[in-house]
């Protein structure tokens, strides 16, 4: 399957333009890094994903691998499309045929992934009472936004590369992402990008905002010093019954305290 090029549009970029492809995503960036920095001064102790595994473990224990396992393939899949040039995968061998069947595929499976267990992880929110008692404001809001972010992305790539004759994002789409980064936007690379893609890169740039007032924050404190910690030993502590005395009372522990 050969992915279809898209190339960028000639046309200077129209106002709108500036304000969905340029605007937005600084605005976006910049809440970002000042909502982290915020949130860690102002509520350290919100710092967490407030598990509710005691109150229901069932779906718990297949939706929360799967979501997380989906999303962690699903972002380094991203970090590949978006940026690395498609110059310097052509570099070291690898084909731009090659690289679409690829990603297209493993894409998928990711994302199917990855929307079962966000399916799963709702789902349980909604039906277990005592879970949708608990979920807060800033849940009200992620959940939507994630999983519109999800499925959008799920259905784009569906619709043109796999269903669809195919579409080159990294000809468009990643131009344009990379250009945020280096100081250059070019928002004329992604006006001309098919709608699901745009709504797609819209809904990311309003997650990455809304990432510091969420549950997402516990990205950042993932326990990856639990892989390498050495084992816990634990040991019961030997007991010496107490020696009865001349009253048949057993006397009392060292150090403890007689009442008065």
């Amino acid at each position: 399957m050969n992915a279809v090029s898209s190339p960028l549009a000639a046309a200077p970029a129209s106002g709108a333009d500036l304000l969905l492809w340029v605007a937005v995503p600084y605005v976006c960036l910049a809440v970002f890094a000042v909502g982290h920095v915020w949130r860690y001064r102002q509520d350290q102790f919100g710092w967490t994903s407030r598990t509710t595994q005691l109150l229901e473990h069932r779906w718990l224990r297949w939706g929360s691998p799967l979501f997380h396992l989906g999303a962690f393939m699903v972002i380094a899949g991203h970090v590949a499309g978006l940026a690395v040039p498609d110059s310097w995968t052509e570099a070291v061998g690898i084909s731009e045929h090659a690289y679409h069947t690829t990603a297209v595929w493993a894409g998928s499976v990711a994302g199917v992934a990855m929307v079962t267990g966000l399916g799963m992880l709702c789902a349980r929110r909604l039906l277990t009472r005592r879970i949708r008692l608990g979920t807060d404001r800033s849940d009200k809001l992620l959940f939507p936004l994630l999983s519109a972010t999800v499925l959008l992305g799920i259905t784009a790539t569906a619709a043109h590369n796999v269903f669809g004759p195919g579409y080159d994002y990294r000809a468009t789409v990643s131009v344009w992402f990379r250009g945020l980064f280096v100081l250059q936007p070019q928002p004329e690379a992604i006006s001309g990008a098919p709608l699901l893609f745009q709504l797609h890169a819209l809904t990311a740039c309003l997650l990455f905002a809304a990432w510091p007032f969420t549950r997402l924050v516990h990205v950042w404190s993932a326990p990856i010093g639990y892989l390498a910690r050495p084992y816990l030993v634990y040991r019961r502590r030997a007991t010496t019954p107490a020696a009865p005395t001349a009253g048949g009372l057993p006397s009392p522990a060292p150090g403890a305290r007689r009442a008065a």
